[in-house]
This record gives C-alpha cells, sequence and structure tokens, in this order.
C-alpha cells in the first residue's frame, strides 16, 4: 500500500543522502523513481539533487504554483513510476501537499519528501506543516549540536557567524548561512 512518507530534520542530517540511496534501491531492482526538487535551491545547480558527500542525480523541479498531481501523472502514464522523491519539501504549498495525497490514494505511488521542519526563527514552514498533518509517516532523521546534543533546531547567520533574528523566511544556503543546533543553543542565542 502506497504512503505518504516526512522525513525531516534540521540541516546537514542527510536528507539528500537518504533520497539518493531511496532511489539507487528501486532503481537496482528495475523500478522506476522521479525526483523533484524546490527550482528556488539551485545550490547543486538547476535540475540536480547532491549529498555533501558527492553523490547526486537528476531532478525535475518545481515551483510554489506548479501542480504535482499533474505533473506526476503526465509522467507514470508514459512510464510507470514506483516511486516519489521530493528534496526540499519544506518549499512545498499546502495545495502541492494535498496533490502528493492524492498521488499516493489515488495513483498509489508511494512520495517520499525530504526537507527541514523549521526555520531560522523556530517557525514551521508551510510544506513541513502540512506534511506533518497529513502524512503517514513521519522520520525524523538526526543530527548533532557543537555541544553534542541532538539538533532540532537552525540558526541562520551573519558574515560574521553571529545568529541573524529577523528577515525573510527563505533564504537560500549552506553551512555559510546556517548551523543546526540543539534547542538549548538555539534558545540561548535567539529567544533568551
Amino acid at each position: 500500500m502506497a504512503q505518504l512518507y516526512f522525513y525531516y530534520s534540521a540541516m546537514n542530517a542527510g536528507k539528500s543522502t537518504s533520497l539518493l540511496q531511496s532511489s539507487y534501491n528501486y532503481r537496482e531492482r528495475g523500478m522506476n523513481t522521479m525526483v523533484l526538487t524546490a527550482a528556488i535551491d539551485d545550490r547543486a545547480g538547476v535540475g540536480k539533487v547532491a549529498s555533501r558527500i558527492g553523490i547526486e542525480t537528476d531532478a525535475l523541479t518545481f515551483n510554489q504554483e506548479d501542480n504535482l498531481a499533474l505533473i506526476i501523472t503526465a509522467v507514470h502514464e508514459k512510464q510507470q513510476q514506483h516511486c516519489i522523491l521530493i528534496d526540499e519539501s519544506q518549499f512545498l504549498s499546502k495545495e502541492q501537499v494535498k496533490q502528493l495525497t492524492h498521488v499516493v490514494d489515488n495513483l498509489h505511488i508511494p512520495v517520499l519528501c525530504y526537507g527541514i521542519k523549521t526555520d531560522f526563527q523556530g517557525e514551521l514552514f508551510p510544506g513541513s506543516q502540512y506534511l506533518l498533518a497529513w502524512a503517514d509517516k513521519l522520520i525524523e532523521l538526526k543530527t548533532i549540536c557543537h555541544c553534542g546534543r541532538k539538533a532540532n533546531m537552525v540558526l541562520r547567520l551573519d558574515a560574521n557567524g553571529n545568529p541573524i533574528k529577523e528577515g525573510e523566511q527563505v533564504e537560500i544556503g549552506g553551512n555559510e548561512s546556517y548551523e543546526s543546533v540543539c534547542r538549548k543553543h538555539f534558545r540561548e542565542l535567539l529567544w533568551d
């Protein structure tokens, strides 16, 4: 039975690595996978999902206006898809998460979403909010804070490495702009 999965974490927990491994496992068994990623995040290149450990794959990109159910259905009608994998799923809209439930429930294709749960202010991203609400399976991928505790929050950093407390929810960046920390350090650096 197909299900909607949400693999979530702070940054640098191996979400893209896990996605790439899952896709490889399906393909190794002769099954087709469709990999999608948010067009807004092109750090690995347009239409690429890449891991920090050096592996990558081609992907279709999506914008917030795209109807993912229509895109997936069109590809599936040409060539059966056995699994849909979505990187940077925090950038999905509420409507797109609904569309993914259609893919699971009506096309019977498992959908595996990988994304960050909260932004640099501790607020849920829209895609994450609705995946947390509607996914069949929630799987936390873990990473660690500099203190050794589980990192479940993300700090946005300025050019000097100081935490930023205000700004737009979305600002694309990597280790130069963000740091995953435990809630205690997040609270001390941002809230207290």
